[in-house]
C-alpha cells in the first residue's frame, strides 16, 4: 500500500466511512498527484438511483414543514462538523483534485462560510407586502420550498460547489441529491459522512434528506430527467450545460447552470502594476488553471505592456510546480492526461495563429505518472483561434489595446460571460467598466483578479456560462417557489381594475 493509499484509508477511518464504500467497486479513482489508483468505488445502479430519488422526494414532504430556523440548526451543526474535520477533508481534496494545501483547506473553509451564511438566512427568506388597489385587501408574496434539488458538481471544486447548493437548499426546506464528478467521488463520500454526523446530532432528520449518486453520465441523465427533482444545479462545461438545460426545460423543471468561463482582466495605464502582477499570477496559475474563474485573457494597455509583460514572464519562469502533498509548490498537477493533451493542442493552435509561447512544458515531479506542467504565457497578435475558447489549463493569452472601449469590446467578444476585472486607479474608468456599457459578465471586479469570489455575493455568469446564480445575495430564491397571496379581510368583493360583475 502506497503512502497516499494509506492516507486515504486513514482519513476515511477517522471520518467513519466504511471500507466497502471505497474498495471493490468498478470506478477506479486516480490521484493526479502521482497518477496511481487509490480507490475502487462502487457505482449505483439505475434501480438504486431511483430509490435515492424516491427517498429524497419523500424526505422533502417532511422537511418542508420544519420551521426554517430549525432547518438552519442542521446547517449550523454541519458547519461545526466541517470545522472539526477541516484538516482531514482539506487533505482529501488535495489528494483527489491535486490542489495545493492552502487551496484544499480554503475550499473547506468556503463550505464553513456558506453554512454560516445559510444559518442567518434561515431566519429571513423574506417575502413582500404590496399595496393593494382594493380596499380591505392585503397583497403579499411568500416563498415556499421547491422540492428535491439535484446537484451535479465538477472535479475542480469537489466539495465547495456542493455546499453552496446544499446549505441553501436545506434551509429553504428542500432535500438534496448529489451526483459528483466521477473524478472526485472520494471527497463526496467523506462529505456525506460528515453530513450524517451533523444529522445524528440534530436528531429527527427524515431518511433520504441528503442522497449521493456515484456513477457515470447515465446516472447523471437519470437524475436530470426525473420529474421528482424540480431543481437541477449543474456545474461543468458548456457542452454539459446544453444537455442538462435542454433536458430540464423539456420537463419544465428549473436549471441553475454554472458553466464555462473565458475570463479577462484589463490593465489600464493608471494600474498599480505591483498589485496587478500578484493578482494576475494567482488568477492565471492558481489551481493549475482549473477554475471556472481562472484568468485566461490579459488585455494590457500598450503604454504599460513592455513594463508588465517581461515581469510576468519572470514570474512564470520561476513559479514553483510540484506535489501538493510533499512540497510548498504553488502549482500542482492537472487532473489527468486528457487535460494535459488539451493544453498542448491549444498551445500548438496558438503558435499557428502567431502566438509567442512562454512555458507550457511538462514538468517531471519525482518521476510520477501524472501531469504537471509549467503554466504558459502566450502573447497573441489578435483575439483569434484558441483565445476564443476555454482550455481548462494554465494558459494566459496576452493582448494589447489602445482605448478602454477597445479593451471592453475585446473582453466581451467571447461566448462566455462568467468573471472579469479591471486594474485602474481612474474612477471614471472603473465606473465605465462596471456600468451597463462595460463588462457583460456576471462578475466584474476592480483591482483584483476574476477568481477568488466570496460566498456573500451571488456567483454565476451570463451568455454561455448559463445565467445561473449560486451562493450568496438572493441566490436562495432559485431553490424556492414564489407565491402571490391576496387576502380580503372585508365584507365586500371589489374587483381589480374597476371590473363590475354583479350577479344580484
Amino acid at each position: 500500500m502506497s503512502s497516499i493509499q494509506h492516507d486515504v484509508k486513514s482519513i476515511f477511518h477517522k471520518l467513519g466511512v466504511p471500507e466497502s464504500a471505497y474498495t471493490g467497486g468498478t470506478l477506479a479513482v486516480r490521484t493526479p498527484v502521482t497518477g496511481e489508483i487509490v480507490a475502487h468505488v462502487p457505482e449505483v445502479t439505475a434501480a438504486q438511483a431511483d430509490t435515492v430519488i424516491a427517498s429524497a422526494a419523500e424526505a422533502f414532504k417532511v422537511w418542508r414543514t420544519v420551521p426554517a430556523p430549525r432547518r438552519g440548526e442542521l446547517v449550523r451543526l454541519l458547519g461545526n462538523v466541517l470545522r472539526d474535520n477541516k484538516e482531514l477533508l482539506g487533505r482529501l481534496v488535495s489528494i483527489e483534485a491535486g490542489k495545493v494545501v492552502s487551496e484544499g483547506l480554503g475550499e473547506v473553509q468556503e463550505m464553513i462560510d456558506i453554512c454560516d451564511f445559510a444559518v442567518g438566512l434561515s431566519r429571513q427568506l423574506y417575502g413582500l407586502t404590496i399595496q393593494s388597489e382594493r380596499p380591505e385587501h392585503r397583497l403579499m408574496e411568500q416563498w415556499h420550498p421547491m422540492g428535491a434539488v439535484g446537484i451535479i458538481s465538477a472535479f475542480n471544486f469537489p466539495v465547495a460547489v456542493w455546499s453552496w447548493n446544499a446549505a441553501l437548499a436545506l434551509v429553504c426546506g428542500d432535500s438534496i441529491i448529489w451526483k459528483p464528478s466521477e473524478k472526485t467521488p472520494l471527497t463526496a463520500l467523506a462529505t456525506q459522512a460528515l453530513f450524517e454526523k451533523a444529522a445524528e446530532a440534530f436528531g429527527g432528520v427524515p431518511a433520504g434528506l441528503s442522497g449521493l449518486l456515484i456513477g457515470g453520465a447515465d446516472i447523471g441523465r437519470q437524475l436530470v430527467d426525473d420529474s421528482r427533482v424540480p431543481v437541477i444545479s449543474a456545474t461543468g462545461s458548456t457542452r454539459m450545460g446544453r444537455a442538462v438545460g435542454g433536458a430540464v426545460a423539456r420537463r419544465f423543471g428549473r436549471a441553475i447552470l454554472e458553466l464555462g468561463g473565458n475570463n479577462a482582466s484589463i490593465v489600464t495605464p493608471s494600474a498599480d502594476l505591483d498589485m496587478t502582477l500578484r493578482a494576475v499570477a494567482f488568477g492565471a496559475m492558481g489551481t493549475a488553471g482549473q477554475r471556472c474563474t481562472t484568468l485566461r485573457r490579459l488585455i494590457v494597455h500598450s503604454s504599460v505592456y513592455d513594463t508588465l509583460v517581461p515581469r510576468l514572464k519572470q514570474v512564470y519562469g520561476a513559479i514553483s510546480v510540484g506535489s501538493p502533498l510533499t512540497s510548498d509548490a504553488l502549482v500542482g498537477p492537472l487532473i489527468d492526461e486528457a487535460s494535459f493533451n488539451a493544453m498542448q493542442e491549444s498551445l500548438v493552435a496558438a503558435k499557428a495563429a502567431g502566438g509567442a509561447v512562454c512555458g507550457g512544458e511538462r514538468v517531471d515531479v519525482n518521476g510520477a505518472a501524472s501531469f504537471y506542467v509549467r503554466p504558459a504565457l502566450v502573447e497573441m497578435p489578435a483575439q483569434t483561434g484558441p483565445v476564443l475558447e476555454e482550455t481548462f489549463a494554465p494558459i494566459l493569452y496576452v493582448l494589447k489595446y489602445d482605448t478602454l472601449e477597445e479593451a471592453i469590446a475585446l473582453q466581451n467578444d467571447v461566448v462566455q460571460g462568467l468573471s472579469s476585472s479591471i486594474f485602474t486607479t481612474d474612477v471614471r474608468e472603473l465606473e465605465q467598466y462596471i456600468s451597463a456599457a462595460g463588462s457583460d459578465c456576471g462578475i466584474a471586479n476592480v483591482n483584483i483578479g476574476p477568481s477568488g469570489a466570496e460566498i456573500g455575493g451571488a456567483f454565476g455568469g451570463e451568455k454561455e456560462t448559463g445565467g445561473g446564480r449560486e451562493s450568496g445575495s438572493d441566490a436562495w430564491k432559485g431553490y424556492m417557489r414564489r407565491q402571490t397571496n391576496t387576502v380580503n379581510y372585508g365584507r365586500t368583493l371589489p374587483l381589480a381594475q374597476g371590473v363590475k360583475f354583479d350577479v344580484g
